[in-house]
């Protein structure tokens, strides 16, 4: 039947069941926004204060859920805040379509008001773009970028309608095809030829030589990696851990693809790792690494890292096997599939040495009440305090490692982090998507007074939604990561890190209309905390902490995983 382009688009995204978009309008897309007007009952829109907040949101959301975020954006600047989103998605491998709308057809390449080669610029950061110029293509271009973002590696996708495209008298022909069916359309079996749609059949021959590998360690390791959360492959994950018996270290992007709080797990590995899962890569014999690429803050001196082990990679993508340590042996494939496919072939095996040696170096937590706030006591508390399913949307910095050091993360899209680029103000877009996507949970966004500064208009949106998403504010009047370089590496030149500014906030909370509280100690802390979760609405904790606290342990960049700068 014949419709308007942009009621194409929209029947697009509910072919692909899609009940949430986040974004702002703007000149170009504003055929599209004015169609959303008659959706209004089937999809949801939120009005960031920023683009850059609709981008972290979408990809909260999708990595909270497990669907694929839906983010929108006009031309030129709007598409451009867009990017830092991109590339955060991008890196975590978290599936998000980006929607613009660029300028019409006969103002394009002119440097028109507002024109930008937004396609271009992402092209390096997303999985495709498309550039959209006949409106006739809509459903293929919108189901392929659907189906590119969601399945392989799940990554970015961006389309750019232009202007014209999207004018009230277009009409295409179209014909509503349910998400389910999609697949056997004809633009989606043309997609196959150029892109993986499907994930890799293992060999089983690689994973019969990984069953020979294991019958022969006897101090094995596991590497629980981002692949593992992202291919929703928890479940197998633990049994090989539970089947082989062996210690469980967890990357960054891999919180909550194991149990933090099982008794194999080992914590963080890497960087910041703990001295359990430093120890376990430098002493194991064979090492199983799961959806980890071995990146510079694990791997920090790839040449020796795990150089006494034979090294497996278990990947979905055939690039990242090799590019950064070099394997003993590889298997490409879903997590999860290589897992159950594993499982099936394992007995039961026993390494009580190993095991014991490895868990006997895990620390304790103990939280003292030394009289001043710590970072362990705000993070204490939460964990006390929350409920368990609770979701943990970080900034990057010394809040995020304590975070990820401190909390015991037990599902997938539990732990909400910027681990690939590191993106200061990350965490209350990306908040915001959770809840969004997880109603019924508790979110708290953690965050430092450095990053909280880059993204804290986003309140705007927690109170107009309503939305009683909990802020932690470790405040420490300093740029804290920055500060604990300079001081072990850089002889105490604190070179433009001090922030001794402004905003209160408190205040700026009470500003945005909601609760603000002030904690300094412990006791506050227990009752700042009960508060906010009986409120009803988003309230913002400012935890004054020392300039001086510090991320232990820590390994510098480029140095053997065990030579500690810090314990």
């Amino acid at each position: 039947m014949k419709v308007r382009a942009t009621q194409a688009i929209m029947e697009c995204l509910l072919e692909q069941e899609v009940d949430t978009v986040f974004g702002y309008p703007g000149g170009t897309i504003l055929n599209l926004y004015d169609e959303l007007y008659n959706y209004k009952d089937r999809i949801t829109h939120i009005l960031t204060a920023h683009e850059q907040g609709a981008s972290h949101a979408a990809d909260g959301y999708a990595r909270s859920t497990g669907k694929v975020g839906v983010c929108f954006a006009t031309s030129g600047p709007g598409a451009t805040n867009l990017t830092t989103g991109i590339a955060t998605a991008y890196m975590d491998s978290s599936p998000v379509v980006f929607i613009t709308c660029n300028v019409t057809e006969p103002l394009l390449g002119k440097d028109s008001f507002q024109e930008v080669d937004i396609t271009g610029i992402a092209m390096p950061i997303t999985k495709a773009t498309y550039l959209v110029r006949d409106a006739q293509t809509i459903p293929d271009v919108m189901r392929q970028a659907f189906a590119v973002a969601a399945t392989g590696r799940p990554g970015p996708v961006l389309i750019d309608f232009l202007k014209n495209v999207t004018a009230p008298n277009v009409e295409i022909d179209y014909e509503f095809v349910p998400w389910k069916e999609n697949r056997s359309c004809r633009s989606i079996q043309v997609l196959a030829d150029s892109h993986d749609l499907e994930a890799p059949t293992p060999n089983l021959e690689d994973i019969d030589i990984l069953v020979d590998m294991i019958a022969q360690a006897e101090r094995p390791l596991l590497i629980c990696g981002g692949g593992v959360v992202r291919g929703r492959a928890d479940r197998e994950f633990r049994q090989l851990a539970e089947t082989l018996d062996a210690p469980v270290a967890i990357t960054l992007m891999g919180g909550g693809g194991f149990p933090g709080s099982h008794p194999l797990a080992t914590g963080m590995v890497g960087m910041h790792g703990s001295r359990a899962s430093n120890v376990a890569c430098n002493e194991c014999d064979l090492l199983i690494a799961v959806g980890c690429r071995f990146s510079d803050r694990v791997a920090l001196q790839p040449d020796t890292f795990a150089s006494q082990a034979k090294i497996v990679q278990i990947d979905i993508d055939r690039s990242e096997v090799d590019k950064n340590v070099l394997t003993d042996h590889h298997i490409i494939g879903s997590a999860r599939r290589v897992l159950e496919l594993l499982n099936q072939r394992l007995p039961r095996y026993s390494h009580p040495e190993w095991k014991e040696h490895i868990l006997s170096l895990k620390t304790p937590d103990h939280v003292e009440d030394s009289g001043r706030l710590t970072p362990q006591q705000v993070l204490e508390t939460i964990r006390r305090l929350a409920p368990q399913d609770t979701i943990v949307a970080t900034d990057v910095g010394q809040h995020q490692m304590w975070s990820i050091q401190h909390f015991h993360f037990d599902y997938p899209g539990q732990l909400l982090t910027s681990g690939g680029f590191g993106t200061m103000g990350f965490g209350l877009g990306a908040a915001i998507g959770a809840k969004m996507g997880n109603p019924d949970k508790v979110v708290v966004h953690t965050t430092g007074d450095g990053c909280f500064r880059m993204n804290c208009h986003e309140l705007a949106t927690v109170e107009h939604y309503h939305l009683p998403i909990i802020t932690v504010v470790f405040n420490n009047g300093t740029l804290g990561m920055v500060r604990q370089w300079q001081n072990l590496i850089y002889h105490q030149r604190y070179s433009e890190t001090t922030l001794d500014r402004g905003p209160d906030f408190v205040k700026l909370a009470e500003a945005y209309g909601l609760k603000g509280f002030r904690v300094t100690n412990l006791a506050e802390m227990e009752q700042a905390f009960q508060a906010a979760l009986e409120a009803g609405c988003g309230c913002v904790l400012d935890c004054r902490l020392d300039m001086d606290e510090m991320v232990r342990p820590m390994v510098a960049g480029g140095a053997h995983i065990t030579n500690f700068l810090l314990k």
